[in-house]
């Protein structure tokens, strides 16, 4: 039996929730007051039995991401489970840095699947610890925001704090 502490504070772009496994890890977050929008997101495999309360470290990192140490959210340890292409990617958008977004077939090509552009495009989907896994980091190939399951409004507040 597992239980997650979950979290929400504030931030410029509306409430953050985050969800951590009792090792702190991130397993997931986003832009919404809802615990049930952010468990939702949760791997089957991963998901937690109980849910309590609490504070997390990942809210700090957060907090100092928006407070302008784009980096303090590098550190922070997540939890994902997927297939090895899902896991690899997930690696790889972590090495993306602020303010050098790419596009869905460079984030192909960087997993060594170029042709593999939809799968790059569901990897960030399926992206469960949104901010500490970046996955806001990834444009479509004419420049345009594409897709993010927090909403075009958040993300591009955070390309544009990023590319400050």
């Amino acid at each position: 039996m597992t239980t997650a502490t979950i979290q929400t504070i504030d931030t410029p772009d509306g409430a953050f929730t985050i969800l951590a496994d009792e090792r702190g890890r991130v397993l997931a977050s986003g832009w919404t007051a809802d615990p049930e929008a952010a468990l939702a997101r949760i791997a089957p495999r991963l998901r937690p039995a109980a849910v309590v309360d609490g504070e997390t470290d990942a809210a700090a990192a957060a907090v100092a991401y928006y407070a302008g140490d784009l980096d303090a959210i590098a550190s922070v340890e997540v939890a994902q489970a997927g297939t090895e292409l899902q896991l690899a990617g997930w690696r790889a958008l972590r090495g993306i840095e602020p303010g050098e977004p790419l596009t869905y077939s460079q984030f192909a090509a960087a997993l060594g699947q170029p042709s593999a552009v939809r799968a790059a495009a569901s990897i960030c989907a399926r992206n469960a610890p949104a901010l500490f896994v970046p996955c806001h980091r990834v444009l479509r190939s004419d420049g345009s925001l594409g897709g993010f399951a927090w909403g075009l409004d958040v993300k591009r507040s955070l390309l544009a704090r990023e590319a400050a």
